[in-house]
């Protein structure tokens, strides 16, 4: 089987199918604060497992544990990543879980489903010399007067290595997350939780540039809605999106001498936290400037202290200082 995105997914669907997702969606919603990419990314899995079994003419609250299992073979046979089949079952243990909790099944067909291995990936991150390379672009040509587009990117690149924000916290993020001072930034991460995160002093200055050319990207029409955000623009939700923001990274990388596949918004993230446990930084200190709730979640970095800990082994272990003296 081939699992793939299908096509009018949602109006093939029976309605009970539908509204038992919607249930869940909103559940996860209200109690939970998960945000509108989870959410999406919930609905997404969910529809196509539901298109998965009404193909099977069974609705999505009658799944077994087979059925699941056949789907998640299904998604390896189509070449898709354990990744991506780890996400899916994931998704469907919150469901069924949820449906169980809610009296709404009797038992939950996941809990014997074993997730699919998956190989610890390291997370990407470029070189300091490299994010220096970039950074130097963006602050534009020396030479020549700089536009306000010049200035939006060097503070949008700034502000991203400086805080390690997730994409959408930063474009996202509106005017009145900055102190008076220009020095923190209150954010509100993942799960509606806030955190506090302060700023350099270059990336403070490259804002400081920003915020005198800012008004060049408000549009009359539409003065007042966009006047909330950071880094207002013409999109719908009235700040710059996401999408641009990577294309905006890539020429930059273009420009740098730097391989364009390598660079993106979340691995400048990754460098912000590799770099800063590289010098030195505390595991639970990063663990707070990036949000995570678990700081689980935040060793997958410290992969990058092995040969600080072996130079630090090396040079300062009592025994390493003794058979230099001999």
């Amino acid at each position: 089987m081939r699992v793939r995105r299908p096509r009018n997914l949602v109006s093939d669907l029976p309605v009970v199918s539908l509204r038992i997702i919607e249930v869940f969606l909103e559940m996860m919603a209200a109690e939970r604060g998960a945000a509108a990419n989870t959410l999406e990314s919930y609905r997404f899995d969910l529809t196509n497992f539901a298109a998965f079994m009404w193909r099977r003419s069974h609705g999505i609250d009658a799944a077994q544990t087979t059925q699941v299992q056949t789907y998640l073979r299904g998604i390896s046979g189509a070449g898709l990543s354990p990744r991506t089949g780890a996400r899916r079952l994931s998704t469907l243990r919150q469901f069924f879980g949820f449906l169980y909790a809610e009296g709404l099944r009797s038992d939950d067909p996941t809990t014997a489903v074993d997730a699919p291995r998956q190989g610890r990936s390291l997370p990407k991150y470029l070189s300091e010399a490299e994010v220096n390379d970039l950074l130097a672009t963006a602050g534009g040509d020396v030479r020549k007067r700089n536009t306000p587009n010049d200035a939006r990117r060097r503070a949008l690149i700034e502000m991203l290595y400086a805080t390690g924000l997730r994409v959408t916290e930063l474009v996202g993020m509106p005017l009145a997350a900055l102190s008076r001072d220009r020095r923190i930034v209150t954010v509100i991460g993942k799960g509606g939780k806030e955190r506090m995160v302060p700023i350099g002093d270059p990336a403070a200055e490259a804002l400081g540039t920003y915020l005198e050319v800012r008004d060049t990207f408000l549009t009359v029409s539409s003065q007042t809605v966009m006047n909330r955000w950071m880094f207002p623009s013409r999109s719908k939700k009235g700040h710059l999106t996401r999408m641009r923001f990577h294309q905006i990274i890539k020429e930059m990388a273009g420009s740098a001498g730097i391989d364009e596949r390598r660079v993106s918004p979340h691995v400048l993230r990754h460098s912000f936290a590799s770099h800063l446990l590289a010098n030195g930084a505390d595991l639970r200190a990063v663990q707070e400037l990036l949000g995570h709730a678990d700081i689980a979640t935040t060793q997958i970095y410290t992969h990058v202290l092995d040969e600080r800990l072996r130079s630090l082994v090396t040079n300062a272990h009592p025994l390493a200082r003794r058979n230099r003296e001999i």
